[in-house]
Order: C-alpha cells, then sequence, then structure tokens
C-alpha cells in the first residue's frame, strides 16, 4: 500500500515510529505536512493538491493532526475521504473528540462512567454547578488546552469563581468536573486500535502536582487492565466513532471515568512503559480495514424504499425471549437479524437456532413498520430530590 502521514513534525517520535512501522510490513509511506495541502472542488472532482502540484493517489492516511491546525487539518482529512482514501480516524470522530464538552455530551448519554460535569456561562451559575458536582474542591478545563495546560485544581468555591471570571473575561471556555479525590496524582491511559486495548499504562504525578501528564513529568507504568476497564475503553473509542484513540480515565471507588479521549495519542510513553509495539499494531488495523471498509448500513440499506437498520434491546417480550430466532416472530414480519450482542460477546449473523436470551441487543434489518413496533418507548426523564429535572423560566413571572 501507499501509505500518507499527515503531520507537521517528521522528527518527531510517533510520526517516525508509524513511518518505520509501515515501513517493516513493506509499504511505501510519505509524511506529509498538513499545512501545504490545498484544496481543489469541481462538480464530480474533489481533489487535493501538494505544494502546488496535483496529488498522487494513496490507499490510506494517518493523521496526526495538533490541536493548534485542527480546523484546516479537518477540512483536509475529511478531502481525503471524499477522494475515497481510508483515514485511520474519521474527520467526524476527530472533531468530536477536540471538543471536550461535546465527547462528555455524547459520551453522557451511555452507561459508560465520567466524571459529573457542568459547563455555565452566567456568573450566577457558578456556585449552583459547583454544589451539584458535590462542592468544592474541583477542576477546572479550559476546553482549548491539551497536555495539562488549562488545567486546574480549584480548593474552594471563591477560588473556583474567581479562576472562572479570569478565563471567561479572556474569552475562554470552561468546564467544572468533580474532583475524583481517591485518584489524585494518577489516571490510566489505554490505547485502543480497532476493537481492543493494545497496551495500557498508569500515570502518576510527581510530588504535590494533581496532573498526571507525562509532559508535565509524570512517571508511567505498565498495567493489565481488568475487564471494566478494557470494557470502558473500547466502548468510549466506538462511541466517538475513534478507530485508534487514548483513552484517559480516573480510578474512583466507582469505577473507570473517562476523563478524556485523545484522537492522536503519542506513542512514546505507552511504548517505552509497556515495551509493546503499538506503531505495528495500528498498522495492521489499517491493513485490515482498507481491504474491508467499513459500509454506512443505515445509509446504503435505507435505499430501498421503507426499509432500514435498527437496533433494540430484548426487555419484557415474551415473544422473543429465551425462544430460538426460528421460532420468533421476526422471519413473518420481514426482520433479519444481523448480530445479536450479549454482555461483552457480539453474536454475527446469527443462525435460526440460537435462543434470544433478555438483556440481549438486536441488530435487525427489515421493514420499518415492523421495526418500529419493537422499539420501546422513551423513559420519561426522572425525578432528582422530588423536583422535576426540567423548569420552565416563566413560571412565577
Amino acid at each position: 500500500m501507499k501509505l500518507a502521514i499527515l503531520s507537521r513534525n517528521r522528527h518527531s517520535y510517533s510520526t517516525s515510529r508509524l513511518k518505520a512501522a509501515a515501513q517493516a510490513r513493506g509499504h511505501r509511506v510519505l509524511v506529509l505536512d498538513t499545512l501545504r495541502f490545498s484544496i481543489g472542488l469541481e462538480h464530480h472532482d474533489p481533489d487535493l493538491f501538494y505544494g502546488g502540484k496535483r496529488l498522487s493517489h494513496y490507499d490510506a492516511v494517518i493523521p496526526r493532526i495538533g490541536a493548534s491546525i485542527t480546523f484546516y487539518g479537518l477540512a483536509v482529512l475529511r478531502q481525503f475521504e471524499q477522494m475515497g482514501v481510508y483515514c485511520a480516524n474519521e474527520s467526524i470522530a476527530l472533531s468530536r473528540s477536540r471538543d471536550k464538552l461535546r465527547s462528555m455530551q455524547i459520551l453522557s448519554r451511555y452507561d459508560v462512567g465520567i466524571p459529573a460535569t457542568a459547563f455555565v456561562r452566567q456568573k450566577s451559575d457558578v456556585l449552583p454547578a459547583i454544589r451539584r458536582l458535590g462542592g468544592a474542591p474541583v477542576v477546572i478545563k479550559v476546553l482549548e488546552g491539551t497536555q495539562g495546560v488549562g488545567v486546574i485544581l480549584a480548593e474552594t468555591e471563591k477560588m473556583a469563581e474567581a479562576i472562572i471570571e479570569t478565563l471567561q473575561s479572556a474569552r475562554q471556555n470552561v468546564l467544572l468536573q468533580k474532583f475524583i479525590q481517591e485518584s489524585r496524582g494518577r489516571d490510566i491511559r489505554a490505547i485502543v486500535v480497532g476493537d481492543r486495548v493494545v497496551a495500557a499504562m498508569r500515570r502518576k504525578a510527581v510530588g504535590d502536582e494533581f496532573r498526571s501528564n507525562v509532559h508535565r513529568g509524570g512517571t508511567t507504568e505498565p498495567v493489565i487492565l481488568d475487564q471494566e476497564y478494557e470494557r470502558t475503553a473500547i466502548r468510549a473509542s466506538q462511541i466517538m466513532g475513534l478507530r485508534i484513540a487514548g483513552v484517559d480515565m480516573l480510578e474512583s471507588d466507582t469505577g473507570p471515568q473517562v476523563m478524556e479521549i485523545n484522537s492522536s495519542p503519542g506513542l512514546e510513553g505507552i511504548e517505552r512503559a509497556t515495551g509493546i509495539d503499538v506503531a505495528d499494531a495500528i498498522l495492521e488495523d489499517i491493513e485490515q480495514r482498507v481491504l474491508f471498509p467499513d459500509v454506512d448500513l443505515h445509509h446504503r440499506l435505507r435505499l430501498t424504499a421503507g426499509f432500514g437498520v435498527s437496533e433494540f434491546t430484548v426487555h419484557n417480550m415474551p415473544g422473543l425471549e429465551n425462544k430460538k430466532l426460528r421460532d420468533t416472530h421476526l422471519a413473518e414480519e420481514n426482520i433479519h437479524v444481523m448480530s445479536i450482542t450479549r454482555h461483552d460477546a457480539v453474536i454475527p449473523n446469527p443462525r435460526g437456532d440460537e435462543e434470544v436470551h433478555p438483556g440481549d441487543t438486536l441488530l435487525c434489518y427489515g421493514q420499518l413498520s415492523s421495526l418500529r413496533a419493537l422499539m420501546p418507548e422513551k423513559p420519561k426523564r426522572r425525578k432528582k430530590n422530588g423536583r422535576k429535572n426540567i423548569t420552565d423560566p416563566g413560571i412565577g413571572k
């Protein structure tokens, strides 16, 4: 294959390792400066130019796009996608991961542990938000920060108010997060490639520093993740749509708490801490995906009017629970079960003698009218502390 690595620093550890791994596997690979591209848009002819010359054919692209050039880097990556070139991480997934607020908003919908988080703009909302998080101390994060820059621990409510006011006056958007006391000064970095964790390490801060980033002097040690932490890292990466990710997790008393998901994780710290060839694992995954790229089933299958793809969990369904697929009503209603997810295992293309268990999640293709009948009603929002979650600003006026 012919591969391109998008990187502004061809001599960085991560870029050099990826290039060496690609060459060791027999591929031709070039490191291309992201900012030297220009985009050409014409009818039915998306194109890219590099250094003023039309770009030749590439089979795959590995984006190593720094935070400072995210906007332009995403534009270049989208153009590769429009040209049909496989991208190791897609532009939409990279965009999600670069926005700390958006990442937390997306993860909050799923059964993945995250630190309680708040986002406020008005000064009058700061104290109520801190108290909803459980009170001081709280962690304040600048949305655009990287490598621990712009992450501040506020020990008191007054300190938090002053820090937020200062940052907002400098036109910085900030997040408030609950401080996980028991994990102070340490976290877990897991590197996810495809559907598996290929390496993991524990990072520890030095001295009184609460940030464990290696760039801030933190130390590292290899760690073998238990099932809960491994499952959380993989699930978080999949939810964000990333095939290559560095998932940072806090070790809380209630289990793993996803702190951040990095779409361009550095390889130096993890490879030196674990001795694992992460770069080679990334190249192996790219080889497989170029041969068998993902297909957007929802888009492709809805080309047939009245048909589509849906997923539902079996719960209180006497017509399905503890029955073999052939004995259910699904086939009669023109519904084909493409896979069954049971706990952490996926059963692809299940046969008629496969039994459906309570709690199974079925991915189905069929008539939309039939699929709709299987969808559970959306649960109403729960009350908290005896009060409704939603208030009407007009009440009492």
